[in-house]
């Protein structure tokens, strides 16, 4: 392979991994305000990706398409919440993460139901990639990866420059005493999971605009978001991109050695030998015990 061929696998996994990164970042966003992997993160994907798909045959409009996307995640999410998970938010993990499984699928029987089981694909133009010497480039990869950037900077500012966004990390950081100081716990979950069905939503448009849109479509997202939450550090909001890029970059940069199949089978190891190594992620503090 030539240099050029490595550089487009880098260019592909950064696309990839900012993809990852978003059902990552929900992931994590739940996982540090409920303390619960939710198992439901790639059913909201797969939400959005048909609201995205509908509004995007009705306007043409990747805006629009993104748009309806994350009003459709969010909706998913929310009902999730209110129905499912506020009622049992308090009971063990194992009790949360099997009622997020139970969620799950409810979610891809209604949309089998409802849309059938065939994939679904939108209608994106056929641009002529740029080229840049032997470094190739597709257009609706660079708008895809441009959305997912600009949501991501939206929630980063959310959640460091905005009250709402530090009440957040005050529950996450330390409940009892964000209680005590006079955050709203309830008021600031409902964000939360509203901000992670928003993300998922757009996750799922994204996702469906590279590939296609079924029921299962957000179940396969899952994994590679859970590896890279895990990789960067459960809770961390930025560890969940950071590691979502790497998995990424990781996954593209091995698939002329190991093929397309077994370059997801790769993520996961690194995931085990980071666990191995670096339980809390690699970038979370380690924890002393006094």
């Amino acid at each position: 392979m030539s240099y050029a061929d490595y550089i487009n696998l880098v260019i592909n996994g950064l696309v990839e991994g900012l993809i990852i990164a978003l059902p990552a970042l929900a992931l994590t966003l739940v996982y540090g305000l409920a303390r619960f992997p939710n198992a439901a993160t790639g059913d909201f994907v797969a939400v959005g990706g048909y609201a995205g798909l509908a509004a995007h045959h009705l306007s043409g409009s990747l805006v629009v398409a993104g748009l309806a996307g994350a009003i459709g995640g969010a909706a998913a999410s929310v009902l999730a919440y209110l129905l499912a998970f506020r009622p049992v938010i308090r009971r063990s993990v194992i009790t949360l993460l099997l009622t997020s499984i139970g969620v799950g699928f409810v979610i891809r029987a209604v949309l089998g139901v409802a849309f059938g089981h065939d994939p679904r694909a939108f209608d994106m133009p056929l641009d002529r990639a740029w080229r840049f010497g032997d470094v190739s480039i597709a257009p609706a990869d660079l708008n895809l990866a441009a959305l997912t950037l600009v949501t991501l900077a939206l929630v980063f500012f959310m959640l460091y420059a905005t009250p709402l966004g530090r009440s957040l990390r005050a529950i996450a950081d330390d409940p009892d005493l964000a209680r005590v100081s006079g955050i709203r716990r309830e008021r600031c979950m409902l964000a939360m999971w509203t901000i992670a069905g928003l993300v998922c939503g757009i996750a799922g448009t994204v996702t469906g605009m590279r590939t296609v849109v079924y029921p299962d479509a957000g179940w396969n997202l899952l994994l590679p978001a859970f590896a890279a939450a895990v990789v960067g550090g459960l809770g961390n909001p930025v560890g969940a991109v950071m590691g979502a890029l790497l998995l990424g970059v990781l996954q593209e940069l091995s698939t002329p050695f190991v093929g397309f199949v077994y370059k997801i089978a790769l993520g996961y190891v690194f995931m085990m030998i980071v666990l191995l190594l670096r339980p809390q992620g690699l970038f979370n503090r380690p924890v002393g015990v006094r």
